[in-house]
């Protein structure tokens, strides 16, 4: 909370740097109190303590964020206060205060600095607590059930205590986490963007959170190359190879062959050309099939928006609308759902189903069609192709209806608060799978966050942190193993 508290003392808006600075301080010292009269707790079932601990950050942590925000904006609600920072700390990136100028730029920073801190949360948290249970999408690699370990972390587990791991991997992942960031920060500088403008959206695509202050990228001034930098360090967030101290279960995997990748191309390659050949045919009937820019434009609109959404950060490109204003054709908002449906890769910042599970189910399919043709085949291929078309597929298939159940839930919930069926789909797969741009972009008409009443809020918030934490993961806080004394 000083960061923001500086930008706005430098700015000379100390409406704005008092709230920070008195909230940081006030809740610094509250933190160390709560610290020295834990220090000696030990629980009895470590996992599921940190399991806890990790549900309790989205409990709390939004909270305290918000208490500066409420303050710093007199003329906002706590609730909406609240429902701001729990959508930036989930790396959602849905906001209330669309509006340019609604919100002053410290707070726009803030904003962007809990999303980013939020994505590291999830890296962090992902190798060090959830990876030794089987949790997060690993459970499909190792085959193992969820909530048990994986294999060959269960001396890990046994000795090592994860608060020492959850130290050693914040040691080893924010170097390169923040160097990321620090560097694509630089890049957009260079490109013609300005300074907070380019730090909120450096941040917001390392953190896969979308947030912005100029509605993304459409709304700069770094143009194409600003958007050709965001490009490349959004494939960050399709692999977790790209990170030091990744959880590499897979280690004989090279990297042109790693699932995750292989699925992402598939899909960049794809659904922009579906999308392209659709808005081409479109431009035969409006005789604009040879006006070749405005071709460039839209195939670069569909590649760019494709990687975003997959990614889960949800950054329009600005030539997003080109391919409408080609082929005079609207483009389907279903593509951009089932885009944030698939989501990133594993143990990444970004959300969804992930490709590893989605590529296992397409394993386990195109084994079955062979089997069909020839009963009596062998898979081949190795113990992990074998092990992620079995064992895999079938825990990649348990969590992809817990994750449609979790859909019907959240959709009715928001039809009991009075919105319509098609709406209520939209913001609870938004909220889901972390992608909140969804309800402006994937809609027949938008759907602004702010009209939404209390009830549909907090429906929505409780579906962000289940679909950040994940359903098993939530499951396994809850198995009766961990009740026993």
């Amino acid at each position: 909370m000083f960061v923001p508290a500086a930008h706005a003392l430098v700015l000379g808006t100390h409406a704005v740097a008092r709230p920070f600075f008195y909230g940081g301080a006030v809740l610094l010292i509250f933190t160390a109190m709560i610290g020295i009269a834990t220090a000696n707790y030990h629980p009895r079932n470590v996992a599921r303590s940190h399991l806890g601990a990790l549900l309790g950050a989205y409990l709390v942590l939004p909270v305290m964020m918000a208490l500066p925000f409420h303050q710093a904006v007199p003329d906002t609600s706590l609730l909406n206060a609240w429902f701001e920072m729990m959508s930036s700390f989930t790396t959602t990136g849905a906001t209330l205060y669309d509006t340019p100028g609604r919100l002053p730029p410290s707070v726009h920073l803030w904003r962007a600095l809990a999303g980013w801190l939020g994505g590291f949360f999830v890296l962090v948290t992902a190798v060090a607590v959830l990876a030794p249970m089987s949790l997060g999408g690993i459970e499909v690699i190792t085959g193992q059930a969820p909530g048990r370990g994986a294999v060959g972390t269960s001396q890990i587990t046994r000795i090592a205590d994860p608060s020492e791991r959850i130290t050693r991997y914040t040691l080893a992942l924010f170097p390169a986490y923040g160097g990321l960031t620090l560097a694509l920060w630089v890049l957009l500088l260079v490109a013609g963007e300005d300074g907070l403008t380019a730090l909120c959206h450096a941040m917001g695509t390392l953190s896969t959170s979308g947030i912005s202050p100029v509605q993304g990228p459409g709304g700069s001034t770094s143009g194409l190359a600003g958007e050709t930098l965001i490009f490349l360090f959004l494939i960050v967030a399709v692999s977790r190879r790209a990170f030091p101290g990744a959880v590499m279960v897979d280690r004989s995997t090279p990297f042109r062959r790693d699932p995750e990748v292989r699925m992402a191309a598939f899909f960049l390659v794809a659904v922009p050309l579906v999308l392209f050949l659709r808005h081409w045919l479109g431009a035969i009937e409006t005789e604009e099939v040879q006006n070749l820019a405005a071709a460039g434009r839209a195939l670069w609109g569909a590649l760019f928006t494709t990687l975003s959404f997959l990614t889960t950060t949800g950054y329009e490109s600005a030539d997003w609308d080109a391919a409408r204003s080609w082929s005079g054709l609207n483009t389907p908002g279903l593509i951009l759902l089932g885009l944030a449906l698939v989501g990133g890769g594993v143990a990444t910042t970004a959300g969804g189903v992930k490709l590893l599970r989605v590529y296992a189910l397409f394993r386990h399919a195109e084994r079955e069609l062979e089997r069909i043709v020839h009963p009596n085949s062998i898979g081949g291929e190795g113990a992990t192709a074998r092990r992620l078309r079995g064992q895999g597929a079938y825990v990649a298939w348990i969590f992809f209806m817990l994750f449609a159940f979790s859909i019907a839930i959240v959709t009715a919930a928001l039809a009991l608060a009075g919105i319509g069926f098609e709406p209520a789909l939209v913001l609870a797969i938004a909220a889901l799978t972390t992608t909140g741009q969804l309800a402006n972009m994937a809609a027949e008409v938008p759907i602004a966050w702010a009209d939404l009443g209390p009830w549909a809020k907090a429906v929505l918030a409780a579906a962000m942190v289940l679909g950040r934490m994940e359903t098993l993961a939530i499951l396994a806080l809850l198995a009766p193993d961990g009740w026993r004394k």
